[in-house]
């Protein structure tokens, strides 16, 4: 006779202790589709940097986990209240060894924001999910494969562009690696002041260095003695983000924006990474277009959507026409202006 088999243990969905903080981080690194921003790291910067609570679930069988939900609360007068897979992210969503790890997290997610009474539930899905929900295609995302050689990456830069790059290296710019984010800070928030949006606190930065150690790291471009252009790139198994970034008025009469990300490919090939993820886009922007004529091709995301109070779908865009005297406006302030105004702002523009 054969032995009995013992009944398969029951899944269950919980929510992550900081003792789950390693194997949390070990599945996300395993899982094909797990990505920087499912770390658990993320959940303690958004709480200290914005007041935002976290609520990350997981789903685990015999005490081994099968699933994850990284989700945090983020409510505002002026932007509205939504429970999201993340805010401040590119990417999120459930990443599951199974459908029914998956469905249960997904469940889990829609009673919990049932409970908190949010309008939406936002999943940010770099693959499509099986979800009947709608979804908005604002965003796109730009990869690509790291050539093996520096010549190779530059020879795969399109013409034109290959011709912007190669006027910064004759220029004689060269890249430092800043252990502080002093100066990445002043590059950026003058760069996002001259596209009319709020800037994130300096101490959101400090966080993200603090808690991402090694895998955080901040490449500057000196001209004439000053720091031009600067930005914030994470690092992820075999990729490369450059996630925060910018320059200051000085930067386009050197080819130092372009030039900072010629040189943060020549490093990354230098340490044999295979990928290069500029990240997300919305379409019909100039980031947009700068990151084609790069070479990267646009590929979807899938941000969808759980409806629980709103009865339309979210539009926090720039493009909105709500927005644009709001952004003439900020574009005008005096710089040290937008830098105390713009974190009260930006903390709810996930």
């Amino acid at each position: 006779m054969n032995a009995m088999l013992a009944p398969q243990a029951a899944l269950a969905v919980r929510r992550r202790t900081a003792a789950d903080d390693a194997a949390w981080d070990a599945f996300v690194r395993a899982h094909a589709q797990g990505t920087f921003f499912h770390l658990s790291g993320w959940a303690g910067v958004i709480e200290r940097s914005f007041g935002h609570r976290s609520h990350y679930l997981l789903a685990e069988r015999g005490g081994r986990i099968e699933g994850l939900l990284p989700l945090v609360h983020q409510k505002s007068l002026l932007f509205g209240n939504a429970l999201m897979s993340i805010p401040f992210g590119v990417y999120g969503g459930v990443i599951a060894q199974s459908a029914e790890a998956s469905r249960s997290l997904v469940d889990a997610a829609c009673a919990l924001a049932r409970d908190l009474g949010v309008d939406y539930l936002e999943l940010r899905n770099r693959e499509a999910c099986d979800l009947d929900w709608p979804k908005r295609d604002l965003y796109v995302t730009f990869r690509k494969t790291i050539e093996p050689t520096e010549e190779a990456n530059l020879l795969a830069i399109p013409r034109k562009q290959r011709a912007v790059v190669r006027k910064g290296i004759e220029t004689g710019l060269t890249g430092e690696i800043d252990a502080g984010t002093g100066r990445l800070y002043a590059a950026y928030s003058e760069s996002v002041r001259n596209l009319g949006t709020p800037v994130f606190s300096h101490r959101y930065f400090r966080e993200l260095r603090a808690a991402f150690g090694a895998d955080c790291e901040i490449l500057t471009i000196p001209w004439q003695g000053e720091p031009v252009a600067s930005v914030m790139s994470f690092y992820f198994r075999d990729e490369v983000l450059p996630y925060y970034g910018g320059g200051t008025a000085q930067a386009r009469a050197c080819k130092a924006n372009d030039f900072l990300y010629w040189d943060l490919m020549r490093r990354a090939c230098a340490r044999g990474l295979r990928t290069f993820d500029y990240g997300r886009s919305k379409r019909g922007t100039g980031s947009h277009d700068f990151k084609e004529h790069w070479g990267f091709k646009p590929e979807p995301l899938h941000y969808q959507y759980y409806l629980v109070r709103a009865r339309e779908l979210p539009n926090l865009s720039p493009s909105n026409p709500k927005y644009q005297m709001f952004i003439r406006a900020w574009r005008r302030l005096p710089l040290p202006v937008s830098r105390a105004v713009g974190p009260f702002l930006a903390r709810s523009l996930g």
